[in-house]
């Protein structure tokens, strides 16, 4: 089926679902049916490492806002990104297809500003929840389609956009301007030395103008921060408390442009403690307009952290925690990431989830929530039962691919192929989490398996080739 005519039986979907006989897990817990459809809030920063929050291990960064969103609700230990980079996280999380059916499946630039764009045809979460009466915000990094292109998010189901349309434009935290909607914005411009809008801030700004704006009525509000993405830039106030508590460290072999300057660390601490500020006026609005109980929150990255030259920030910070690599690599410290969910009165405070998951179980989770069916043949499973404390469906193997790489996970087995290697590694990670014993030769089976995966889950991509 394709995008016009899934959206045009949407209206069916709605109706099915509102049937006896097709309830969803909240009404079968609850034992009645809700007459009041949750809003779902998706906050996602950008190159956010596993180990960068306090409630995953974090000593020298302060998150007390992501911190208590834990505390109240639920945090996955193994949750996945849809990708190593940006553009077909992005993807992935937007259409429930992993990166082996996904349209964009590695970084693509378009000139003069933006990405590759998604094509019209594509299903995204927005359009569902669109067509299920929602209204629909994006706020940040868009990174799938730049000004004027089939592409744009008020073509792929989004109401409103404020932004950066280009993952380019988004590495400066102090642009001369933004997008709102197909709107150029002018921002106050760096001037003698001063810096203008710090645009974190004014993305939070226009977030919460949605959510007041949409209080009477159910709202989807995506949330894409540019935290704490390459340039190192924060305003004063934030970097402050943490100059002074960092000395400069020596890695092996340094190259020339490596960051690892005492003002960097302090620079990079502040940035992920306003990022935290951000979520924090989030949280706290919510409960100012008395919907925080029917709001649901998820909080996540769309890949590792950064290393190359910011390697020495993931040492300093221990960015990835336990995990191999960072950002880029199909390893785990490149794709598996923080996720926290609140939902009050529905989310069990204090639970800790080891459910494997992914970024593609995000739009079946939200068409649930919804109470509308979502597109056939997506990859993703709603991890709603999971939330509310149900017997959960799980995956029998979650898939990526990019840049000649392949990579599954199947069980507490994990494998990664680099096409130019030809053989198939192996990791246990119940034992080895992070990747350091191949024991692909004493697993037969099981790489038998795993191959055969790996070729039923890829569909050939002319744009992004496998090999």
């Amino acid at each position: 089926m394709n995008r016009r005519d899934f959206i045009k039986t949407m209206g069916l979907g709605v109706a099915a679902m509102a049937m006896p006989g097709c309830s969803s897990t909240l009404q079968r817990i609850t034992g009645k049916a809700s007459s009041k459809r949750p809003n779902i809030i998706f906050i996602m920063a950008d190159d956010l490492g596993y180990g960068h929050l306090g409630c995953y291990g974090q000593k020298h960064i302060q998150t007390p806002n992501i911190d208590k969103m834990a505390e109240e609700g639920m945090r996955f230990t193994q949750h996945y990104a849809g990708s190593s980079v940006c553009a077909p996280s992005r993807c992935v999380l937007m259409t429930g297809l992993h990166s082996g059916h996904a349209y964009i499946r590695n970084n693509s630039e378009v000139r003069p500003e933006g990405q590759l764009p998604i094509p019209a045809e594509t299903v995204t979460v927005a359009e569902i929840l669109k067509k299920a009466d929602y209204a629909t915000g994006a706020f940040g990094k868009w990174g799938l389609g730049g000004p004027n292109s089939i592409g744009h998010p008020n073509k792929q189901g989004f109401d409103h956009f404020f932004g950066y349309l280009c993952q380019r434009h988004a590495h400066h935290f102090y642009p001369d301007y933004l997008w709102r909607n197909d709107t150029r914005v002018s921002l106050d411009e760096n001037r003698n030395g001063k810096r203008g809008t710090y645009s974190h801030d004014i993305i939070t700004e226009e977030a919460l103008g949605f959510i007041q704006a949409n209080k009477e009525r159910p709202f989807f509000l995506y949330l894409p921060y540019t935290i704490p993405h390459v340039e190192l830039a924060v305003p004063e106030d934030s970097v402050k408390p943490y100059r002074g508590k960092f000395k400069e460290i020596l890695i092996k072999d340094p190259r020339p442009g490596y960051i690892s300057s005492e003002e960097s660390f302090a620079t990079f601490a502040g940035m992920i403690s306003r990022m935290d500020d951000g979520v924090g006026q989030v949280m706290a609005l919510l409960k100012r307009l008395n919907i925080d109980d029917n709001t649901i929150v998820f909080f996540t990255s769309d890949n590792g952290a950064q290393g190359g030259l910011w390697q020495p920030l993931v040492k300093m910070f221990d960015g990835s925690g336990p995990l191999r690599a960072t950002k880029g690599s199909l390893y785990e410290g490149g794709i598996r990431v923080p996720m926290v969910v609140r939902w009050p009165g529905k989310i069990k405070p204090h639970t800790v989830s080891s459910h494997i998951s992914a970024f593609w179980d995000f739009l079946p989770t939200a068409a649930e929530l919804a109470t509308v069916m979502p597109p056939e043949n997506i990859d993703g499973i709603s991890i709603v039962p999971t939330l509310l404390g149900a017997k959960q469906k799980n995956h029998d193997y979650l898939y990526w691919e990019r840049r000649r790489a392949q990579a599954v996970r199947m069980g507490n087995w994990k494998s990664i192929r680099y096409i130019s290697k030809g053989k198939l590694e192996l990791y246990d990670l119940k034992a080895d989490v992070g990747e350091t014993t191949n024991i692909a030769n004493q697993n037969p089976k099981v790489v038998a398996k795993i191959e055969e995966y790996m070729k039923t889950a890829h569909t050939p991509s002319q744009l992004f080739p496998l090999l």
